[in-house]
């Protein structure tokens, strides 16, 4: 499914946050940078713009996006061809996220932006990311979430039941993947669920930070 909406999954992206997910993604960059990783993991990495962006705006000598769509991945090494001096500290690998190929201890800081709720496994998944997490290492989430206050509860109902699924069909060939995204998002455990959850893996839970009246949060954790 993600190997055919790859090429206009960026457009559609913007279309579809009107252009919030770019702020969204500089927060979690930001807050990677105030840690001084110096290896990042970014987990379902999509056409790696997170990847990308830490890249250009950290330090860290190593940067790996994993993903399991190889369009994805394509798309992902032609904006790399762009950046060719990003190469040296930035690759791509295709992965499993509940089967990691890297050893224990692995990564300063790892983030997933809107594909957690993707996990065929939600547990298994942010097991094997607490493994390859060194100690006192940062792991950074960026997930679609439900705001809770009136009006914004009632107007994000309407536009992900009606409106988004209207956007993938006119401007997406795959009328299923943004079907499956909307219905994905609805039914992820969002704000005090997911940190319930992480706490249940062994994590620390520094915060979690609703964005743009929580139709999406980010969450901050770290390793015991």
């Amino acid at each position: 499914m993600f190997d055919t909406i790859s090429g206009e999954y960026d457009g559609l992206n913007r279309v579809i946050s009107l252009g919030t997910d770019l702020k969204w993604r500089k927060k979690v960059v930001q807050s990677v940078n105030a840690h001084g990783a110096k290896n990042i993991l970014d987990i379902a990495t999509g056409t790696g713009d997170l990847a990308i962006a830490f890249a250009q705006n950290t330090k860290a000598d190593r940067i790996v996006g994993l993903d399991l769509s190889e369009g994805m991945l394509h798309m992902a090494q032609q904006k790399i061809q762009l950046n060719p001096n990003l190469g040296e500290r930035l690759t791509f690998v295709k992965g499993d996220s509940e089967a990691l190929p890297f050893e224990d201890n692995s990564f300063e800081a790892i983030t997933v932006s809107f594909g957690v709720r993707n996990f065929e496994n939600l547990e298994v998944g942010l097991e094997e990311i607490y493994r390859v997490l060194t100690p006192g290492g940062l792991f950074v989430v960026l997930e679609t979430s439900v705001p809770m206050k009136f009006p914004m509860k009632q107007g994000y109902a309407i536009y992900t039941k009606y409106i988004l699924p209207l956007v993938g069909r006119v401007f997406s060939k795959d009328k299923v993947a943004y079907r499956y995204l909307s219905e994905s998002a609805a039914v992820f455990p969002f704000g005090q669920a997911f940190n319930n959850i992480l706490t249940k893996i062994g994590f620390n839970v520094q915060a979690f930070e609703p964005q743009t009246f929580g139709v999406a949060t980010i969450y901050k954790a770290s390793k015991a």
